[in-house]
């Protein structure tokens, strides 16, 4: 294999001309430039990629920082294995490093100082919440203007960079397609409070009833975790309050698929005595019994369009300004457990 003493002899210059050729580092007379560069043509010299970070004051990686809980099997859910498909993707089109961190979500994390360290030359941030720990580390971010990106968690600060769904919108198609069945009276199974999106689908929700001239009932609407246990232990409250609702909207695919065990547990039957719809389209929603009626959101999509905007910006290329600001539509996916 080639190294770089082959090729400065070839040139006729020394080796630390060569790494400052290759690397694009200092000022160069052009002919110098040229006979190192050609050189490495013939000699077929691939310069190293690490190295080469490294000359730069670059890592060569994007880092992806997760919230650590214990006893969540994280790369398991489809949220976060979507997420990061779609980002490994970009990273590895582009011939980045992708480097895995995981954070305290109850503690302030020290983004800054993986940029000063050169673990990473660039963050996307899972699993954000809205709690004080979480919004302290991402200012501080945001106040250095680090190429950085937060996934699917809405910010005040402007500086923030964001790639998301329209949880919104999403929602209020659900509850829609419900009306448009001549049904009134549903329910709503929400995910955690600490999450923006959370917020997002129950204004959703709320505005497509009103927009039907009905009331929200604040008695049919539950509180989950987002998991499918949160979801089995819902099915109690709902199973009471049957008489009252005939559909219910669950903000994802585990909450309702632990909702349609819980409930067949209690002796509902479904469709016929619930309709239910939910939130993700994740693989297993076509698998449950009846299959999930259910809104489909690009993950993959936004994880790939995240790491590549962030990778234009540190390479000058494409749309390169500093704040990402993207919203990803979503669709309704119609399958038998909202009834035929």
């Amino acid at each position: 294999m080639t190294n770089r003493k082959e090729v400065a002899e070839l040139a006729g210059v020394s080796e630390a001309t060569v790494s400052r050729v290759l690397n694009g580092i200092g000022p160069m007379k052009e002919s110098t430039r040229e006979r190192v560069l050609e050189a490495a043509k013939r000699l077929n010299y691939e310069l190293n990629a690490v190295a080469s970070s490294f000359a730069r004051g670059r890592s060569g990686n994007l880092g992806v920082v997760l919230p650590y809980v214990p006893k969540v099997h994280l790369f398991s859910t489809y949220y976060f294995s979507e997420l990061l498909s779609g980002i490994g993707e970009a990273v590895r089109s582009k011939g980045y490093g992708l480097l895995l961190l995981f954070r305290d979500p109850t503690a302030t994390y020290d983004y800054v100082s993986l940029y000063r360290t050169q673990r990473v030359d660039a963050c996307i941030i899972l699993g954000a919440s809205a709690i004080e720990a979480e919004l302290e580390g991402i200012n501080r971010l945001a106040e250095e203007e680090l190429p950085f990106c937060v996934m699917d968690q809405k910010f005040d600060n402007p500086l923030v960079s964001i790639v998301a769904a329209d949880h919104e919108q999403g929602s209020y198609d659900a509850v829609k397609h419900l009306l448009d069945k001549g049904l009134r009276t549903i329910g709503f199974l929400n995910g955690s409070p600490q999450y923006s999106n959370s917020w997002d689908r129950m204004s959703g929700y709320r505005r497509a009833l009103q927009e039907a001239g009905i009331q929200p009932d604040e008695s049919i609407m539950y509180e989950g975790n987002y998991s499918r246990t949160s979801g089995i232990q819902a099915a109690k409250d709902v199973h009471r309050d049957l008489h009252k609702m005939e559909a219910i909207f669950v903000s994802n695919d585990r909450m309702a698929i632990g909702l349609m065990q819980g409930l067949r547990e209690l002796g509902c039957r479904l469709p016929e005595e619930l309709k239910v719809v939910a939130y993700d389209d994740s693989d297993a929603a076509s698998l449950t019994e009846p299959p999930l009626t259910t809104v489909k959101v690009p993950f993959y999509e936004m994880g790939r369009l995240a790491a590549e905007r962030l990778l234009d910006r540190l390479t000058d290329k494409g749309n390169t300004e500093s704040v990402i600001n993207e919203r990803l539509k979503t669709e309704l996916k119609v399958r038998k457990s909202s009834g035929n």
